[in-house]
């Protein structure tokens, strides 16, 4: 199987919040194919998954190009590795599932002035676990509502990505007297359990306990500025980029 591979490269390392002009389109022509018996399949990209961690790999210098193997630095030029969905066009075994994500409840941080009571009406009884994705202002917001022994799990911080005085300022005096547990997260940690993952997932899809919120852009050609999107909040739900059409039999 002969084809032409459509991907995004960064044309050198970035500093700061990224631009357009840092990414370029680039093809090249493959040759494909899976012999019969083989463990191996030919998947067509379908969605590419869009996150702002990847930032990191693209500075010339961060911490978290050390610290674990997904996040090793991008070479300028190459291509970007990431998450997404396919579909598979040559295989010997193989099932695929759509995953979905939803929320018991939501608000528009962009409309709220005061984060702090914004959580206070929403949590009137405090928060026991808090899982951060965002870091500053909504993470100081989450340490002063609280409860006693509390716990957080930070697996990003994407308002300080590309503005370092955007860096969380909580009061530790919180986190000294409500005694409050804070903790790194990282999906890495845990992949010896991804098979068990796939399964319970699978299941509460099924069950329809898990729905998906997704914000889809289309072609390549959008996927720096849906990447550049990420850090102004533009998306609603989960940012993906639909690479191509999906393919009928």
């Amino acid at each position: 199987m002969e084809v032409n591979n459509k991907y995004i490269a960064i044309k050198d390392n970035i500093s700061g919040a990224p631009k357009e002009s840092d990414f370029e389109i680039k093809n090249e022509n493959l040759s494909l194919s899976v012999e019969q018996g083989s463990k191996d399949v030919i998947v067509k990209n379908l969605y590419v998954s869009i996150d702002s961690y990847q930032i990191n790999r693209m500075k010339s210098q961060n911490s978290s190009q050390q610290a674990i193997t997904y996040s090793i630095a991008i070479t300028p030029g190459e291509a970007i590795d990431t998450y997404g969905v396919g579909r598979v066009v040559v295989s010997r075994k193989v099932q695929l599932l759509k995953e979905k994500l939803g929320f018991d409840d939501a608000f528009n941080y962009k409309e709220e002035s005061d984060l702090n009571s914004c959580l206070k009406r929403y949590f009137s009884e405090g928060i026991d676990i808090y899982f951060d994705n965002v870091g500053g202002k909504m993470l100081e917001a989450a340490v002063a509502n609280m409860n006693m022994f509390g716990r957080i799990a930070v697996c990003g911080v994407v308002s300080e990505y590309t503005n370092a005085s955007k860096r969380t300022a909580f009061d530790m005096m919180d986190v000294v007297y409500k005694r409050i547990t804070i903790q790194g997260f990282l999906a890495a940690d845990h992949f010896k359990v991804y098979a068990d993952f796939q399964s319970k997932r699978a299941e509460y899809l099924r069950a329809e306990k898990l729905k998906a919120i997704e914000d889809v852009s289309h072609g390549v050609e959008s996927i720096p500025s849906a990447f550049i999107g990420l850090f102004r909040g533009d998306n609603v739900g989960k940012k993906i980029v639909q690479v191509a059409d999906h393919i009928s039999y």
